[in-house]
């Protein structure tokens, strides 16, 4: 039987999500738009290896997820890594993960609604994704319980669009097992590339541990949504990739503009593609909808500390969210789709991302055994797969994530100099 929460304190979130809210939540961050357009450039990395990529990924996912299970029981609030970084390992490693994370999430929700802008009217996608970004924090402004009701609908949409396109392509007279051809072609560094990409898009499980604050009884709560939300998504993947490279093959796949658009055409299934691109579209939304909630909550625990102005900490007396920091990221990222296009300059995300999961795994080394810590071989692990997939990126995505965070620890260590007396 579920303990009921107890009442906040003041300044606190409510803990209204229960293990279904948590799961649905994570299963929107990760089945988002990467689904439908995140193969294709890791097949070209990879060629053959496609699938070797996806296990890798999905290993060191695993090993974050574990991680970050563990320590969001063990501290269920607001800010995920940025918390359990200060907790276990000083101030600046928890800033620099939250720094890392709330610079390249907003970058990534920017981007994530002109994908939805492209797919819903493209030539007015500028507007589209600000009437999106408008109406998605609106609606987390209405309360979280608002936001998981949306994308029970967001997910329910997508993994039907995706059920279809696995059945459609594996059940046509097109589809070969030999275009599988696992490893014929591939290279160690192609194939660690391809994880990287294919571990940004298993990313979103973060996700509940940053709403930690809003969890019912976390400490049962979060070990069991994290894993699960995770191994349906990897179910999902998984089925996606190996019926799109049954019809395809992997030269195909790497060469398709819209791979599961083109899957479908080459199943003989053509009268999907539509279906497929309005899957793109919803999927697009409930990305970016999972991506506001994590980017607000992040500065919210930020707020608390006086990295970010502590008036963003305040939270709403009636919808219980922390309403300044959701008006504030959604205002930054609708000004930042209005006036720009960064789809193409957000590989800094990827490398953001997997230096957030390395502070993670590294503050789960610290845990000790009655502080609930996993097996040593899982944040040894995690950790030392997050630095390997993070170099082994394209050149450009290292060299802006170096940068973004090398901004953001010169910004910390000049709040934090010496002042003469």
């Amino acid at each position: 039987m579920e303990r009921q929460p107890p009442p906040p304190a003041e300044g606190e979130l409510v803990r209204q999500l229960a293990l279904p809210d948590a799961v649905v939540l994570g299963l929107g961050s990760m089945i988002g738009a990467g689904v439908f357009a995140a193969l294709a450039p890791a097949a070209r990395a990879a060629r053959s290896g496609l699938l070797i990529g996806l296990a890798v990924a999905a290993v060191v996912a695993y090993c974050n997820a574990t991680s970050s299970a563990r320590l969001a029981a063990r501290y269920p609030a607001s800010g995920g890594t940025y918390v359990y970084g200060r907790r276990r390992l000083g101030d600046f490693w928890g800033y620099l993960a939250g720094w890392g994370f709330v610079v390249g999430k907003t970058a990534s929700c920017a981007a994530m609604a002109l994908t939805v802008g492209s797919y819903v009217w493209p030539g007015q996608e500028h507007a589209v994704a600000v009437a999106a970004v408008v109406a998605l924090t609106a609606v987390n402004y209405l309360g979280v319980q608002k936001s998981a009701w949306l994308t029970r609908v967001i997910v329910a949409v997508v993994l039907a669009v995706l059920a279809a396109v696995v059945v459609a392509s594996l059940s046509s007279g097109a589809a070969r097992a030999s275009r599988l051809d696992i490893g014929g072609d591939a290279s160690f560094g192609g194939t660690l590339q391809a994880a990287g990409l294919l571990f940004f898009a298993f990313a979103g499980y973060a996700r509940i541990a940053t709403l930690g604050e809003e969890v019912r009884d976390p400490a049962r709560t979060i070990p069991r949504a994290i894993p699960l939300a995770l191994g349906i998504t990897l179910v999902v993947y998984a089925a996606v990739a190996v019926a799109a490279l049954s019809v395809l093959g992997p030269a195909g796949l790497a060469h398709a503009s819209a791979p599961l658009s083109d899957a479908v055409r080459a199943a003989g299934a053509g009268w999907l593609a539509p279906v497929v691109r309005v899957g793109a579209a919803v999927a697009a939304l409930g990305s970016l909808l999972a991506l506001i909630l994590g980017v607000s909550r992040t500065t919210l625990a930020m707020a608390r500390d006086r990295h970010f102005p502590h008036a963003l900490a305040a939270i709403h007396p009636v919808t219980k969210v922390p309403h300044r920091a959701e008006i504030a990221v959604g205002a930054v990222v609708a000004v930042l789709v209005a006036t720009t296009d960064v789809r193409g300059a957000i590989g800094f995300s990827s490398f953001g991302v997997l230096a957030y999961y390395a502070i993670a795994n590294a503050s789960a080394w610290t845990l000790t055994r009655a502080e609930g810590r996993p097996p040593r071989a899982l944040p040894a692990l995690g950790l030392l797969g997050c630095l390997t997939l993070a170099f082994a990126l394209p050149a450009a995505s290292v060299l802006w994530g170096a940068a973004v965070l090398a901004a953001g620890a010169a910004a910390y260590a000049v709040r934090h100099r010496p002042r003469r007396t």
